[in-house]
């Protein structure tokens, strides 16, 4: 029988992290992904070489936000067919989605530690990630591979994203998978959508965003935070004076004045 991760008596990230500690590389397919979430698995990730079939590949799902998928469902319009442009637009869309999940809430040591951690194991190649566009993809799949012939992959299913709620905080519905040819199935549907033409690599971006955080490495001139200060509070001011519209009546009075001719 298959044990039963709710995150009430049996917690998801324990299981995962105990699975992972044994393993040489990971499959994980999610909905939605928190970078702050990473943190909860960052140190078994770690014991991986990184590069190809040593690795923690990611496939992210949902490449629109709530609203915007919302929005989609309830259309009358059909869809458009998914296309390369279109694919990249909804890549730059996720981009933006990650850099705003960084601008909520007050930073942490812990957060900062962890989302460099993050960002090293990008670089390395110990970790790689994908956003899937062909469709809505809402699943949530994770796979840990290790070098035992009795049991050479461990899966979990369920509802928990790939984020610090879904992981242990909220209540949640996962069970594991250890049928051998189970996991295969779930491998096969893994790599399947990994390798969908419209699966598109988001790992530069990722990094990208990381980066230019408050979590980078390099400090950031204290004279630059001033001009961002100054220019973040003038924002009224400034629209003011490019919004602002003269009456009539004071345009005529000045272009009076502009006429006359004072003698020296």
């Amino acid at each position: 029988m298959p044990r039963i991760f709710d995150n009430i008596d049996e917690y998801l990230s324990s299981a995962l992290q105990n699975s992972l500690s044994r393993a040489h590389r990971a499959d994980f397919c999610v909905g939605y992904f928190n970078l702050r979430g990473w943190k909860e698995i960052d140190a078994q990730i770690e014991i991986f070489d990184g590069g190809a079939g040593k690795q923690c590949r990611l496939l992210v799902g949902m490449a629109l936000s709530d609203e915007a998928e919302l929005r989609r469902a309830l259309s009358t319009v059909p869809p458009s067919r998914i296309d390369q442009s279109e694919a990249i637009r909804r890549k730059k869309e996720l981009a933006a989605l990650f850099r705003n999940q960084l601008c909520c809430g007050v930073p942490t040591d812990a957060d900062e530690a962890g989302l460099r951690r993050l960002l090293r194991q990008l670089k390395s190649g110990k970790v790689v990630v994908k956003l899937f566009t062909s469709h809505p993809l809402h699943a949530k799949l994770y796979l840990a591979f290790r070098d035992d012939p009795d049991n050479p992959a461990i899966g979990y299913v369920g509802s928990s994203n790939l984020t610090f709620a879904g992981l242990g905080k909220q209540g949640e519905l996962n069970v594991d998978v250890l049928d051998h040819d189970a996991t295969r199935k779930l491998a096969a549907w893994f790599e399947e959508r990994w390798n969908d033409r419209f699966s598109i690599d988001i790992t530069a971006e990722l990094s990208a965003v990381i980066e230019e955080s408050w979590a980078r490495e390099e400090m950031i001139p204290p004279y630059h935070i001033y001009l961002k200060m100054a220019y973040t509070l003038s924002q009224e001011a400034r629209t003011g004076i490019a919004e602002e519209v003269l009456p009539e009546r004071f345009k005529k009075t000045f272009r009076m004045i502009d006429k006359i001719r004072f003698d020296e």
